[in-house]
C-alpha cells in the first residue's frame, strides 16, 4: 500500500546501489539499467499474477474458500512483516521498538485515526476484487480495472487541485472508450462463461473497486504530505485497522458459515499463494518502484494486460475476438499516453502541429538554439499524476 517511501526525493541506497543524485544528466550505468529491468519484471508479474491467481483459486473445483478470511490473513501477514522490518530498523532493540510504536501509534493517535478511512476503503476494495474476479474473466477484469487511472486522476483534480494536460484528458477518454468496448463484448457473450458467473455483478464490483481505489489513494497521499512517518509504520497502522475491519466484514458477511466450517475452510496451496501475493506483492513493489519512472510503470501495466490475456487463453479457455482486441488495444495505448511526462507530451503535440501545417518554425541565423527539455526527473512537481502504488499493497 505505501509505496512512496521517499516522497519523491532520492531514496537511501544500500552498498553498491546507484543513487539518482550522483548520476550526471543523460548518463545511465549498467547497474541502474539492470535495476530498471528488474523493476519492470516485478511490476508486470505483480500486476498479472494476483488477478490470475485469484481467478484460478476461485474457479477450482471443490470447496470454495471464504474470500473474507483471505483478506484478513493478508492484512495480518502484511502487518507482521512491517513489524519485523521496523524491528530490524531498530537494530533488534525491543525496548526502542516498543517506545517508538507507543509514541507513533498511541501518543500521536490523531495521525493513527486518520488512517482508519483509507484502511476501511482498502478492505472494502479487496473484498470487491474477489467478487469481480469471480464473475469476470481475468483478462476482462484486468482491462476494466484500469478505470482506476481515471478515478484517481479525477479525485486528484478535485482533492489535490492537480492539473492534467490535454493529452492526459484525451488518454482518459480513450481509456473509458476502450473499457466500454470490452464490456460491450462481455455483455454480448463473446466468450462462454460458467452459469454461476454474473457479468453484471462483476462489472458493478470492479467499478466500485476503482472508485474506492482512486479516492483512498488520493486521500492517503494527502495524509502523507503532512506526515513524517515511515512507509513501514504507515503500513503497520493500516494493517492493524485492516485486520480489525476485515474481521468485522467477515462476521457480517460470512460469520455463521465461517463459525460452522472453520476459518481455513477450502484453503489449498493455490489459496495460500493468493494470500501471500496480496500480503507481500505490494510491499515488494514498494521497494522497487523507486527505480521505475512513469513510462516504465505504464509499460508494465500494458504488458500485464497482454500477459493476463495470454494466460487466460491457456488456463481458462478465454476467447479473444476483434472487439476485445480493439478495446484492450485502446486501453493499452491510453495507459502509455497518460504515463508520458509533460515534456514528452508537449513534444508530441508540437510534432503533430508542425506536420499538420504547411510551414514550420525556422531558427533565425546567428541565434542560439532554444534550450532543450531536461531529462532529469527529480522534480515531482513536473510529473504527471499517476495513481501511486501506495494503493497496490492493499489492492492492486
Amino acid at each position: 500500500m505505501a509505496a512512496v517511501g521517499s516522497g519523491g526525493s532520492p531514496a537511501a541506497a544500500g552498498p553498491g546501489a546507484v543513487s539518482a543524485g550522483t548520476l550526471e544528466p543523460g548518463t545511465t550505468t549498467a547497474a541502474h539499467r539492470r535495476l530498471k529491468y528488474i523493476s519492470l519484471a516485478v511490476l508486470v508479474v505483480q500486476n498479472a499474477s494476483l488477478i490470475l491467481s485469484i481467478r484460478y483459486a476461485r474457479t477450482l473445483p471443490g470447496d470454495r474458500f471464504f474470500a473474507t478470511t483471505a483478506v484478513v490473513m493478508a492484512e495480518v501477514l502484511k502487518g507482521l512483516t512491517c513489524l519485523l522490518l521496523l524491528f530490524a530498523q531498530k537494530r533488534g532493540n525491543v525496548k526502542h521498538l516498543v517506545l517508538f510504536l507507543h509514541e507513533a501509534v498511541l501518543v500521536q493517535y490523531v495521525d493513527t485515526l486518520k488512517l482508519a478511512v483509507p484502511s476501511l476503503i482498502y478492505t472494502l476494495q479487496n473484498n470487491l476484487q474477489y467478487v469481480a474476479i469471480s464473475n469476470l474473466p481475468a483478462a476482462t477484469f484486468q482491462v476494466t480495472y484500469q478505470l482506476k487511472i481515471l478515478t484517481t486522476a479525477l479525485f486528484s483534480v478535485l482533492m489535490l487541485n492537480r492539473s492534467l494536460s490535454r493529452l492526459q484528458w484525451a488518454s482518459l477518454l480513450l481509456l473509458f472508450t476502450g473499457v466500454a468496448i470490452v464490456q460491450a463484448q462481455q455483455a454480448g457473450g463473446g466468450s462462454p462463461r460458467p452459469l454461476d458467473q454474473n457479468p453484471g455483478v462483476g462489472l458493478a464490483a470492479v467499478v466500485a473497486s476503482c472508485l474506492s481505489s482512486g479516492f483512498a489513494g488520493v486521500y492517503f497521499e494527502k495524509i502523507l504530505k503532512g506526515s513524517s512517518g515511515s512507509v513501514w509504520l504507515r503500513n503497520l497502522q493500516l494493517g492493524l485497522f485492516g485486520t480489525a475491519l476485515g474481521l468485522v466484514g467477515l462476521w457480517w458477511a460470512e460469520g455463521t458459515a465461517v463459525a460452522h466450517r472453520g476459518f481455513f475452510f477450502g484453503y489449498t496451496p493455490a489459496v495460500w499463494g493468493v494470500v501471500l501475493n496480496q500480503a507481500f506483492g505490494g510491499l515488494l513493489v514498494a521497494v522497487v518502484v523507486k527505480y521505475a519512472d512513469n513510462i516504465l510503470k505504464g509499460f508494465a501495466t500494458s504488458l500485464s494486460i497482454v500477459l493476463s490475456t495470454v494466460a487466460s487463453i491457456r488456463l481458462f479457455g478465454f476467447h479473444v475476438d476483434p472487439l476485445f482486441a480493439l478495446g484492450a488495444g485502446l486501453v493499452i495505448g491510453a495507459v502509455y499516453l497518460y504515463s508520458l511526462p509533460r515534456g514528452a507530451a508537449k513534444a508530441i503535440a508540437s510534432a503533430s502541429a508542425s506536420t499538420s501545417g504547411p510551414c514550420t518554425h525556422q531558427q533565425p541565423p546567428g541565434q542560439p538554439p532554444p534550450p532543450q527539455l531536461s531529462s532529469h526527473r527529480g522534480d515531482v512537481s513536473t510529473e504527471p499524476f499517476l495513481p501511486k502504488l501506495l494503493t497496490k499493497v492493499k489492492g492492486s
